[in-house]
């Protein structure tokens, strides 16, 4: 039985005292595609933005407590910068105490735009699952939770997972890049109507994206059977990125028949991560442990064969 540290403590204790974090793996060694001159990168106030280099840094848990699941993070920003310290170390130090391995993405942005994003989340999915046996994790137990803009890119992996504008002709485009399951959190999910976040769509597809374009990335008309199984979480106070975002994708995901879990509290701002003080909205990592603890994903399994095409990746 997984115990828990009682959450509020683990909300302090996340910066200060959380797991060790690995040097930054690159995710394109062998050239990013599509690079070009771009202003330095920065990094204020725990956000970063300018990314020229996408990277993931490992955060593993204790040895002891390793269960084998492995997640990649993918920090809320708009896609104009990176949460990454609210949305990206704080969420990766959670998941450690859960005994999940993390992968904290940080993705291209609006200095590359579509589909500069899309390629590193995908890329990330095929190193992390390619080098699987190196990470002590399973293959087949590889997830993605994203916020905000950052929910769109994890959403975007589990929708656009076989799209031609996600491979680069490199060798680990033989990989699959379909995550196992996805946890979004106050996601931006359409780049149309009245629930799209304007902001993250000029900052994707440019300020005059054609209709086809904004088609492609409204995430609710990519769903298919094949997306995996999802838990979405968001606010009806949320009015920034309004809750029915995951409520159109709660209702794709239901008529494609994929396993969905949706829960929308009352009060709670549009990104809030993990501070206290808003309710059960507050809590929203325990019922996201217990979602996976349900799936299984919280129990220590021996790793699966799966066969992977020989590939370079270093």
């Amino acid at each position: 039985m997984t115990h828990l540290l009682p959450l509020g403590l683990i909300s302090s204790l996340l910066l200060s005292q959380g797991p060790a974090q690995s040097p930054a793996i690159p995710l394109w060694p062998e050239g990013v595609p599509g690079a070009k001159p771009i202003p330095a990168e920065t990094v204020e106030n725990g956000r970063i933005s300018h990314v020229s280099e996408p990277t993931l840094t490992v955060v593993a848990p204790a040895v002891d407590r390793a269960n084998g699941t492995a997640v990649i993070v993918c920090p809320g920003g708009g896609y104009r910068y990176l949460s990454n310290e609210r949305e990206g170390i704080q969420y990766a130090n959670w998941l450690s105490h859960l005994g999940v391995t993390a992968f904290i993405l940080k993705s291209r942005l609006d200095d590359f735009g579509h589909p500069a994003p899309l390629q590193d989340v995908l890329r990330a999915i095929r190193l992390v699952r390619s080098r699987a046996a190196e990470f002590g994790i399973n293959p087949d137990r590889i997830g993605v939770i994203g916020s905000s803009a950052g929910g769109h890119l994890a959403a975007s992996a589990g929708t656009l997972f076989d799209d031609p504008a996600g491979r680069t002709g490199a060798a680990l485009d033989a990989v699959t890049a379909r995550p196992d399951f996805l946890m979004l959190i106050y996601p931006v999910i359409t780049m149309a109507g009245p629930f799209a976040h304007a902001g993250s769509r000029a900052a994707l597809l440019g300020p005059h994206p054609s209709a086809e374009m904004v088609a492609a990335l409204s995430l609710e008309k990519r769903v298919t059977a094949a997306t995996p199984p999802t838990l979405l979480i968001h606010t009806q106070a949320d009015s920034n990125v309004p809750a029915g975002n995951s409520l159109l994708f709660y209702e794709a995901l239901s008529r494609a028949g994929v396993p969905a879990e949706l829960h929308v509290f009352e009060r709670g701002p549009h990104g809030f991560g993990m501070r206290r003080g808003y309710g059960p909205a507050s809590d929203w990592p325990e019922r996201a442990a217990e979602w996976l603890r349900d799936r299984g994903l919280l129990t220590r399994a021996a790793a699966k064969p799966v066969d992977l095409p020989t590939v370079r990746t270093k």
